[in-house]
């Protein structure tokens, strides 16, 4: 017979838990074929990766769907970003993981390229649930800025050589 007082049970989410959700959508168009920036967002997401303060911030991702996105700091130590969801080169790429939010929270990111005459429209859409830090809620449309103006620099000087 189950005792089990029914005061004791914690509900999944209580109220004012601090469940929050992000929904951002940037769009930009490169002055590049799609192929170059295809090759822009992969150089953006590995080793020309930058923190909020300009610094290099050096990723490895792996290109296969489970692949994954982490920056690693040497001796078996770093932070896993995330995994490949999705991989259609090039035009769709997809990530899922907790990105930098170490607590307990879920993103799923879209890079979406599509030709426009001999541009690219690059979509990024970043989503995500948990108990977000309010200072990253505050820093993710700057962030993706960041992310997306330096995708522009990149393809920039691909294109030119």
């Amino acid at each position: 017979m189950n005792n089990m007082n029914p005061a004791n049970v914690h509900p999944l989410v209580a109220e004012g838990s601090g469940i929050q959700t992000l929904n951002l959508v940037k769009d930009v168009l490169v002055e590049a074929s799609i192929d170059i920036v295809w090759e822009s967002v992969l150089e953006e997401m590995g080793p020309e990766g930058t923190g909020g303060d300009d610094k290099p911030m050096p990723m490895k991702v792996e290109l296969w769907p489970g692949g994954r996105w982490y920056r690693d700091l040497g001796g078996n130590t770093g932070h896993l970003w995330g995994h490949i969801q999705v991989i259609k080169p090039p035009k769709l790429l997809e990530v899922t993981g907790p990105l930098f939010m170490s607590y307990p929270a879920i993103s799923h990111v879209q890079y979406r390229l599509t030709p426009d005459g001999d541009k690219t429209r690059l979509k990024l859409t970043h989503r995500a649930i948990g108990l977000i830090d309010p200072e990253h809620a505050k820093g993710v449309t700057s962030g993706w800025q960041e992310v997306l103006n330096q995708i522009v620099k990149i393809a920039a000087r691909r294109k030119n050589g």
